[in-house]
């Protein structure tokens, strides 16, 4: 789309970083299943390798149908750039790739998705890395867990699975005062309903798997910059203020300025890592974006519905919803969310473990499956399965006791859910 008028979400969502295919005139964006692409001549390829010209070289890198996807959530996020990659894991991994080093940290929220807390406390030992895990409402904690190799702070903006809210303005301007990023992960938020770059985020990462292709199709991770950080007023981030010895000695914040994260994870973290996105993936996520906002309306609006019935049933103990007016994050919700709380929550029964299993085996709707932010409404016992590998504190510190399932809300009839909950509850406690 052309620069000039300032277009609503609902149009954007639809045609940000599309344009009709130049050479059939196509109006959805193709599927370019390739691998490579063919030079104007030598000094096209060269110009291409040296990152003097943007362009296609090969599809670990870039590719058009994955580079629409790039623009239309960078977009939609408010930033100036995106790289798109394999999955929501492997989005994590390439934000942190720039910012790290041996003996570097990154502080992050006990409020994770299990398998994060698991790739922070575990895996990214192995590149010498470590993360300190801190209760993101304490604010002092937060403060005091940064030292002077601490490279980023990371949170998610509505939590999984419990779906708290994190005070995400709170969060940026502690990290702004130790000049280091701020990255949050909007999942289980999306874009219209949260714009953590508004409110201070340097870096925002999805699992495209989730809400934005919205169809349990296929898997995929995206990072957005704000460009707003300013990589070159401190030393600790050489990989983006240092020469880069690979491109002779060219310095990515030098030389792209705002977009110097965005060619870094391209021409670095992609070319390295290979955690590439396919195209296929791109064109499916590509679709479900198109009608995000209608989804997120009803997803929000059945979860109201489906939490407050949860909320006064006789065998739950208690539901976690933001949306909820008894809930400890509702005005906070109402500011960093303001379109709704999302459609992620948890709910406690009781009857503790077992009643949960059972729950969970007895519903005939609601589909039992390790993913959320589907069409279908989805339930998962978070603490035999997600979370599995925790410790029971952090399984509490993430809100994924043994005695709650986590149901993300899908936009069929609601009152088809809230019957399928009822008969699922009244067999867990029978």
């Amino acid at each position: 789309m052309s620069d000039g008028p300032t277009y609503g979400f609902d149009t954007l969502q639809i045609h940000a970083g599309a344009r009709p295919d130049p050479a059939t005139g196509a109006r959805q964006t193709p599927i370019y299943q390739t691998t490579a692409y063919v030079f104007r001549d030598a000094e096209h390829a060269a110009a291409l390798f040296n990152l003097q010209e943007v362009g296609f070289i090969y599809s670990r890198l870039t590719n058009p149908t994955v580079a629409v996807l790039q623009e239309r959530i960078a977009t939609l996020e408010g930033g100036v750039g995106a790289v798109c990659c394999s999955s929501g894991h492997a989005a994590q991994i390439m934000a942190l790739f720039p910012l790290m080093g041996p003996g570097c940290n990154v502080v992050a929220s006990t409020r994770l998705y299990g398998g994060t807390v698991t790739q922070f406390s575990q895996t990214i030992k192995r590149f010498g890395w470590s993360a300190r895990f801190v209760d993101t409402d304490d604010l002092d904690a937060v403060r005091d867990a940064i030292d002077e190799n601490t490279r980023a702070v990371f949170c998610e903006s509505i939590a999984n699975p419990g779906g708290y809210v994190t005070d995400i303005r709170a969060l940026a301007d502690i990290s702004d005062s130790a000049n280091i990023p701020l990255i949050v992960d909007n999942t289980s938020a999306t874009p219209y309903l949260c714009n953590p770059i508004s409110l201070g985020a340097t870096l925002v990462v999805h699992s495209t798997t989730k809400y934005l292709t919205g169809n349990g199709t296929v898997t995929g991770g995206c990072i957005v910059d704000s460009g707003k950080f300013d990589w070159s007023s401190t030393d600790k981030f050489p990989s983006l203020s240092q020469p880069e010895p690979a491109y002779h000695g060219l310095k990515f914040h030098e030389t792209f300025g705002p977009l110097a994260f965005t060619f870094h994870g391209i021409a670095i973290g992609l070319r390295d890592l290979g955690m590439t996105m396919n195209p296929q993936a791109a064109h499916y996520t590509l679709m479900g974006i198109e009608t995000l906002s209608l989804r997120m309306e009803r997803h929000v609006e059945n979860a109201v519905r489906v939490a407050n019935w949860l909320e006064g049933h006789q065998h739950v103990d208690y539901v976690t919803y933001a949306g909820l007016a008894s809930s400890p994050y509702n005005d906070r919700a109402a500011k960093v969310c303001p379109k709704g709380a999302g459609a992620l929550f948890t709910v406690a029964l009781k009857g503790g473990y077992e009643a949960c299993v059972k729950f969970v085996d007895s519903l005939e709707i609601f589909s039992h499956v390790a993913n959320l932010g589907d069409t279908r409404s989805l339930v998962i016992h978070s603490a035999s399965t997600t979370h599995r590998q925790l410790t029971p504190e952090q399984q509490e510190a993430a809100g994924a006791g043994p005695n709650v399932v986590r149901i993300s809300i899908g936009i069929e009839n609601a009152e088809d859910l809230m019957a399928d909950l009822d008969q699922a509850l009244n067999k867990a406690h029978s």
